[in-house]
C-alpha cells in the first residue's frame, strides 16, 4: 500500500486508449468515443470482483458513502450508527445528508463491538455503517444478524479493504451496499474516486441518477437520458481517466495483496518478541488485505514507551489514540459542533443543538486504541527499508 508503488505500463495503455479518444466524461460522445467506456467497464469489472451484481463508480470514497446514503433514502432526523475508529468521511457523509451519527464502540478486530451496536439501535435508526478499518474484517456476520432482525440497511465501509474477503466473500458485498475508496494512499488508486457496490438494482439505479444531476441513464452508458427526472441530484461522476487507473490496477490487486502479506508477516515476526504485545483480531487470516499491521501492548504507558523507541529509530508507529483524522474523542470539530453555517447546521436546528459528542463516551474504545501501535503495509519493501524496520522492533523488545 499504496498503489502508485506498482505504476507501469498498464495504467500507462489504459490511459492512452482514453487520451486517444479525446473524451474524458465518462457520458455521452458517442461517436468520438470509439467504444471506450472506462468508467463503465472498471464498474463492471470491479463488481464483479467483489462478488457484486452492480458498481456504481464515483468521485471518492466520501461521495460513496454520501451517494448510497442518499439512495437508501436517509435524510434529516434519521440516525446513522457508525463506530468510533474511523475516518472522519464517515461521519462527514452521514451529517452531509442531514442524519445524525451515532458512535460505537470498537473491540479488539478495531472495528464496530455488535453488542455495543445493538445497544445503540432507535427507532430512528435508518442505516448501520460498519467500517473494515485498516483493510481487515468487521464482525460483519453478526453485525447483519442484529441489522436484519430490526429491519436496518448496512453500508459497509471498505474505503481501505478492496481486496479484503471474509471466508471467501469479498467485504463490501454482506451489507445492503459497500463502498470503497481510490484515492492516493490506498492499495489500488485512481488518484482520487470511488465505489459502490450493490446486488439491488433499483438501489443502484436510485445511486446512478443521483450521482449525475439526476439524469435517468435510460440509455446507459452513452445516454444520460431525457425522459425526465425523477429526484433532485447532484454531480460525483467519476473521469474516464480515472475508469482506465481502475482497471489497472484492479488487475494487479490480488498480487499487491500477496506482497502486503508477506511484508506484513516479517513485521508481525519482528514485533512478536515484545513482551506483553498482543495482535489485533483478524476473523479470517487468509483473507485480510494485509494493508496495515497492528500490534497491542498491555497498558497505554508500555505503548508510549515501544514507540518512543521506535522513533528513535526512525520508524515510528501510529498511535490511533493521539490520532487526529481517525478517532472519536480526537474529533474537536465534531464534539465542538463547528460549522460554517450561521445557523448552526447540522449540529443545530431552530436556534437548538441537535445533538452534543461527550469526548468520554466510548471508554472501551479509548482503551484499545491507546494501546495500539500501527504500521502501514508497503507493496514494495526493500531490504535497507526492512532491515531497519525489523531492527527497530527488535530494539524495542529488549527496551
Amino acid at each position: 500500500m499504496p498503489g502508485f508503488e506498482v505504476f507501469g505500463e498498464e495504467e500507462k495503455q489504459q490511459i492512452l486508449e482514453v487520451l486517444d479518444t479525446g473524451i474524458l466524461f465518462r457520458y455521452e460522445f458517442g461517436p468520438q468515443r470509439q467504444g471506450v467506456y472506462k468508467v463503465k467497464e472498471f464498474e463492471e469489472a470491479f463488481a464483479k470482483y467483489a462478488d457484486s451484481s452492480f458498481g456504481q463508480a464515483v468521485t471518492s470514497g466520501t461521495a460513496a458513502l454520501k451517494v448510497a446514503l442518499t439512495a437508501l433514502g436517509v435524510g434529516a432526523g434519521d440516525e446513522v450508527i457508525t463506530q468510533s475508529f474511523t475516518f472522519v468521511a464517515t461521519w462527514e457523509a452521514i451529517l452531509d445528508v442531514g442524519a445524525i451519527p451515532v458512535f460505537t464502540e470498537v473491540d479488539e478486530t478495531l472495528n464496530m463491538d455488535p453488542a455495543d451496536l445493538e445497544r445503540k439501535i432507535t427507532d430512528k435508526t435508518k442505516a448501520i455503517i460498519p467500517v473494515h478499518m485498516l483493510g481487515a474484517q468487521a464482525r460483519i456476520e453478526e453485525i447483519m444478524v442484529i441489522a436484519d432482525k430490526h429491519g436496518i440497511p448496512v453500508i459497509e465501509d471498505a474505503a481501505q479493504a478492496a481486496g479484503a474477503r471474509l471466508n471467501g466473500k469479498h467485504l463490501g458485498s454482506f451489507g445492503t451496499c459497500g463502498t470503497f475508496s481510490f484515492d492516493s494512499v490506498k492499495t489500488m488508486t485512481t488518484g482520487e474516486g470511488g465505489m459502490v457496490i450493490t446486488d439491488n438494482e433499483n438501489l443502484w439505479r436510485n445511486m446512478s441518477e443521483y450521482h449525475d444531476h439526476g439524469h435517468d441513464h435510460a440509455v446507459n452508458p452513452g445516454g444520460r437520458g431525457g425522459e425526465g427526472r425523477r429526484f433532485v441530484g447532484f454531480n460525483y461522476r467519476m473521469m474516464e481517466l480515472q475508469g482506465a487507473m481502475g482497471l489497472a490496477q484492479l488487475a494487479k490487486l490480488d498480487q499487491m495483496i500477496i506482497s502486503q502479506k508477506a511484508n506484513k508477516a516479517i513485521l508481525k515476526e519482528a514485533a512478536s518478541a515484545i513482551p506483553g504485545v498482543s495482535f489485533r483480531t483478524i476473523l479470517d487470516e487468509k483473507g485480510d488485505s494485509a494493508t496495515f499491521f497492528a500490534f497491542i501492548l498491555e497498558s497505554k504507558e508500555r505503548a508510549a514507551a515501544v514507540n518512543q523507541v521506535l522513533r528513535e529509530y526512525g520508524v515510528g508507529a501510529i498511535n490511533f489514540g493521539e490520532n487526529t483524522w481517525h478517532f472519536y474523542p480526537q474529533w474537536e470539530h465534531l464534539t465542538a459542533g463547528s460549522t460554517l453555517a450561521d445557523n448552526g447546521w447540522p449540529f443545530a436546528e431552530n436556534g437548538k443543538r441537535r445533538v452534543i459528542y461527550d469526548p468520554e463516551a466510548l471508554p472501551q474504545s479509548a482503551d484499545i486504541m491507546s494501546r495500539t501501535l500501527v504500521y502501514q503495509v508497503p507493496i514494495k519493501m526493500g531490504d535497507e527499508q526492512k532491515e531497519k524496520m525489523v531492527s527497530a522492533l527488535h530494539n524495542a523488545a529488549a527496551s
